[in-house]
């Protein structure tokens, strides 16, 4: 395993849609592998391919429980939302945005499809810190960063590296708590390679509210936003950003 360099905003690779992974070969394997070990080694709690400059369809996550510790680690290959639940406004950062953080829509559950490791069909239902960093890490392979999320990049807020601390807020929608299961999909996946395509739209939203706010947002976060919103996860080491922030979304 090898740590990657990690994108950060102004590559635009981050912006780009990832493609559909073909085959689990031994190069996704050490993809994963690296991608693990470069989120370890950042204290972040997810990261997406596309993050390290792949534009592949694959999302690693790892995230320490509240309560024991313990750590949850997930690997999904051609991740895709089936259904949201509920809403809640989450603080989150991200580890290609070092630094800052901002409040952003999120759902409280998700049911998500896609392969393991393996390369074996599964589908996760999930809420709490797993729904929201699988929500950021997707969100990733369609060139989408939390910030674009955000009505303006002036609502970004700067932080300590290692003092923060991801909160939950009160969810908008309030049902039964589900635990998070896997378990086997019916029937294969048989994705489709695509090619890489850029996505310049939140890049456009971005570009008009930094330059319409002209505030004190970052101003490497501000002048190269390619978007003007993003998206969150949550854990106990660090944040998706790439900072520790304890229990914060980062990835």
């Amino acid at each position: 395993m090898a740590t990657r360099p990690i994108l950060t905003l102004e590559n635009p690779r981050l912006r780009m849609k990832s493609v559909k992974v073909k085959r689990v070969d031994r190069s996704i394997q050490t993809l994963i592998d690296d991608m693990i070990e470069t989120m370890r080694a950042a204290e972040g709690v997810g990261l997406a391919a596309p993050q390290v400059g792949v534009l592949l369809r694959v999302i690693v996550c790892e995230y320490a429980d509240e309560e024991t510790e313990e750590l949850h680690q997930t690997v999904l290959i051609n991740p895709e939302i089936l259904a949201k639940e509920g809403e809640w406004m989450a603080e989150e950062g991200c580890l290609s945005i070092p630094g800052y953080v901002g409040t952003v829509p999120r759902a409280v559950r998700v049911s998500v499809k896609g392969k393991d490791r393996t390369g074996k069909d599964v589908r996760i239902k999930t809420d709490g810190p797993l729904a929201h960093i699988l929500q950021h890490e997707i969100d990733h392979l369609d060139g989408i960063l939390f910030i674009d999320y955000l009505k303006s990049l002036d609502e970004l807020r700067e932080v300590e590296p290692g003092s923060r601390r991801r909160r939950r807020r009160t969810p908008r929608v309030l049902d039964e708590e589900t635990p998070p299961s896997e378990e086997p999909e019916t029937g294969a996946d048989h994705p489709e390679e695509g090619k890489a395509q850029p996505e310049s739209n939140a890049a456009g939203r971005a570009e008009a509210s930094a330059t319409a706010s002209g505030s004190a947002a970052p101003s490497s976060a501000r002048a190269r936003a390619g978007g003007s919103g993003g998206r969150s996860r949550a854990r106990t080491r660090s944040c998706f950003c790439g900072t520790s922030c304890d229990e914060r979304a980062w990835t």
